[in-house]
């Protein structure tokens, strides 16, 4: 593993069966990722994003070639190895927010350290730090349905990254939210980027999250079009 890569696709395939039909979803597909990293992966619909974050987020395996996440090959490891790596190494924040509405947004965000087993102390410690960093302090006893779209994109982000994960992974994070709160939602994941070092992976079409990229991964019909560097 090179120096900083916290990710590696080698040649990677994944081919679905829709009754007699093989779609190829990714065609021998392969990129690395440093921490640190602000990168996006776009393309039209059917393109490849989704997969590809599937793949690296160990929801789905690929059918050819290898996917090493901080150097363990994801393909080698049994149901419980890849069930602890989800919970514990990896943030996902999805288009449709997917919080729990019986739950607080505290409790929301505290969900996965609780179920990891983190001290009472240091879970509310962690929690309400982050959401003052991300502008939710005041709101921590509020469920979902009190929350507007934007803030509980927040809460999921909150989620996401208490955990200390090693990658956040964001679906179309952008996808049920208008302009201005997109906008305010991607400052934060830029200054959490910038100021804690967290690596985001995004799936978007979204220009307004393009143009905050630092690299830009462009799929077409599952393959590779162009890997490019932002100033």
């Amino acid at each position: 593993m090179e120096d900083g890569e916290i990710a590696r696709f080698e040649n990677v395939s994944k081919i679905y069966h829709q009754g007699k039909i093989q779609v190829a979803a990714l065609k021998d597909f392969s990129f690395k990722m440093k921490k640190g990293d602000f990168t996006v992966v776009s393309g039209p619909s059917g393109s490849g994003k989704t997969t590809l974050l599937n793949v690296l987020g160990a929801l789905d395996v690929p059918t050819s070639g290898a996917v090493y996440l901080e150097g363990r090959n994801l393909s080698a490891l049994d149901r419980t190895e890849l069930s602890r790596i989800r919970r514990d190494r990896i943030g996902f924040v999805f288009q449709a927010y997917n919080l729990i509405p019986v739950l607080t947004a505290y409790e929301n965000a505290e969900f996965v350290m609780a179920i990891q087993g983190v001290p009472r102390k240091e879970r509310r410690q962690r929690v309400m730090a982050i959401l003052k960093d991300i502008g939710l302090e005041g709101l921590e006893d509020r469920r979902p349905d009190e929350l507007s779209g934007g803030q509980q994109q927040r809460v999921a982000i909150a989620r996401a990254i208490v955990t200390n994960p090693v990658v956040v992974l964001a679906d179309e994070p952008t996808a049920n939210l208008d302009s201005h709160t997109a906008d305010s939602l991607l400052e934060i994941m830029e200054v959490l980027n910038h100021q804690k070092g967290i690596t985001f992976l995004f799936s978007t079409h979204d220009p307004r999250v393009m143009e905050r990229a630092h690299r830009i991964i462009r799929l077409t019909d599952g393959m590779l079009m162009s890997d490019e560097e932002q100033p």
